[in-house]
């Protein structure tokens, strides 16, 4: 059977393509390798009983128009929104943030009244940033290169948020492009436990550190979530991130897209400049009139096609295109729920996000490690303990524990092919390090999962390990994502797209890599 469109990868934006064109008419096929969909974005039961949201943990990019468009409620899509964010401490109760304002205060309080007045003031400011830029999102980009007569004249739907924003908050997103992380939040507090606390946001999935500049974008970035209209919330979806992905996977079926799992591609077909259709590993061809890539841009120009079709100058481009993955991801399953030696006994601070930053200097002190081609041993850690978000997750009295590691970066010192023996030392110094403010955790383990970048990239096909599919720096946003003058989900062979993180805007549960591609498909006809 000949179709439409084939979408290498099942992640969560190659099936929001597929849902898309399908439900614009296309007859779509989705390959994916694995034996469930959802790239990284998986739920599954590695130990008995137990789920894991094994990389991907948490929403909040997801873009509230997939989720209208698509119907994804009806589809067992259900966000639990996450109202508390933990910053244990070895000495003293740590830093709590909730959405009651007022305990937010009291608790900011501790460290400092100035910004406990300050920080109101700071939030709206975040929220009206992420409003301004987030319409960038759900925007393809202009077509044409920067500043010439085609990218002016498709701009203002994609700048429309920046041009009606004051002058003020201009010039603060123009500093946040280029600040660091630490940088732009001193300039609003003066406490180094918030800063820290703040900071992190800047750092996720990066192979910067906090005083890095242009990590100011990327806590930004972690801004332009909604959820039920309200910015900046985090939340979990019931079932874990791979209920996100099997609800987008059901609406692709409900408007008819095919969906192949098990089915590894080896190869993108490309007769006279255009591609064609695909080559399974085991040798099955099938075609198609336009194909679309959800891999990575590394795994999808360097792997699956023929430098001979690519000109020189993309793939000088493409060589310079940054992945250094610099994370892993660690979850356990525990027979009874641990406690923070700073924060005794059951409370809000054990159900939300966890966040194992004490100060600026950790945190500075974990990237050095990195820098030197090591994995921390004291790394930044964002925790979960999803059961008792969702009990379904972990049998009654039991829990499971998402462990999301800063930094491990892929290119050690002693090689990357050494990764699978350094996994159990990573392992250790994580929960060596969530030791020391939560004592008695070892001994509360029944299984452990690590996730090295090299595990990352063997099994979800992250080249490097990285989450973005590339890095979210100022030289690899935008219309240089991932190569000036192909940023428009289009490629140097005539046919061929591109729908994953590795496009404009980027990475995170968000999808919109998946819907802008397919609104182009659709408006091209499915040709490019």
């Amino acid at each position: 059977m000949s179709y439409d469109t084939i979408i290498i990868g099942g992640g969560h934006n190659g099936l929001v393509c597929a849902a898309y064109l399908a439900k614009g008419g296309q007859r779509v096929l989705v390959l994916e390798r694995r034996h469930l969909v959802g790239g990284a974005a998986v739920s599954e039961q590695i130990y008995p009983g137990f789920t894991y949201s094994v990389a991907s943990y948490v929403v909040s990019l997801l873009r509230p128009a997939i989720v209208r468009d698509l119907e994804l409620a009806r589809f067992g899509y259900d966000l639990i929104p996450l109202d508390a964010t933990f910053s244990p401490d070895r000495d003293g109760p740590g830093l709590l943030r909730t959405s009651d304002s007022g305990e937010t205060h009291r608790e900011i309080s501790r460290h400092s009244r100035r910004d406990a007045d300050t920080y109101p003031l700071f939030g709206r400011t975040m929220a009206r940033m992420g409003k301004i830029i987030s319409g960038s999102l759900d925007h393809p980009l202009p077509a044409g290169l920067p500043l010439s007569p085609a990218f002016l004249r498709d701009a203002r739907a994609l700048t429309s948020g920046i041009l009606h924003a004051s002058a003020e908050d201009r010039a603060l997103l123009a500093r946040m492009l280029t600040m660091s992380a630490t940088d732009f939040l001193s300039r609003w507090f003066e406490s180094d436990r918030l800063k820290a606390a703040l900071s992190v946001s800047g750092i996720i999935g990066t192979f910067q550190g906090v005083s890095s500049p242009g990590t100011a974008y990327v806590l930004l970035h972690h801004y332009m979530g909604e959820i039920d209209g309200s910015y900046r919330a985090w939340g979990f979806c019931r079932g874990g991130t791979g209920a996100v992905s099997e609800a987008i996977a059901s609406a692709a079926k409900s408007f008819g897209a095919a969906i192949r799992t098990e089915a590894s591609v080896s190869k993108i077909l490309v007769e006279n400049g255009a591609a064609t259709g695909v080559v399974l590993q085991d040798g099955e061809e099938i075609r198609a009139k336009s194909v679309v890539s959800g891999l990575d841009p590394q795994r999808t120009f360097r792997g699956l096609l023929s430098p001979s079709v690519l000109p020189s100058d993309f793939l000088e481009q493409l060589s310079r295109y940054r992945m250094r993955g610099s994370s892993a991801k660690v979850n356990l399953a525990l027979d009874s729920l641990p406690e923070f030696a700073c924060r005794p006994g059951f409370g809000p601070h054990l159900s939300g996000d966890i966040t194992i930053c004490p100060n600026v200097r950790y945190l500075e002190d974990a990237f050095d490690e990195a820098v030197l081609g090591k994995f921390s041993r004291r790394p930044f850690l964002d925790v979960m303990i999803p059961s008792l978000i969702d009990p379904s997750l972990a049998p009654r009295g039991k829990h499971v524990m998402s462990i999301f590691v800063q930094y491990a970066p892929y290119h050690l010192s002693s090689g990357a092919e050494t990764w699978p023996e350094h996994r159990d030392a990573l392992g250790n110094a994580v929960l060596e390090t969530l030791e020391e403010f939560m004592p008695g955790l070892s001994s509360r383990v029944l299984h452990r999962q690590v996730l090295t970048p090299w595990d990352l990239e063997s099994t979800f096909g992250l080249t490097e390990g990285n989450i973005f599919h590339g890095e979210l720096s100022l030289e690899q946003l935008l219309f240089l994502r991932p190569v000036s003058g192909f940023a428009r989900h289009r490629t140097p062979v005539r046919h061929l797209w591109m729908c994953g993180s590795g496009t404009h805007p980027g990475g995170g549960i968000m999808g919109a890599s998946g819907r802008n591609a397919a609104l182009l498909i659709l408006s091209a006809g499915g040709r490019s």
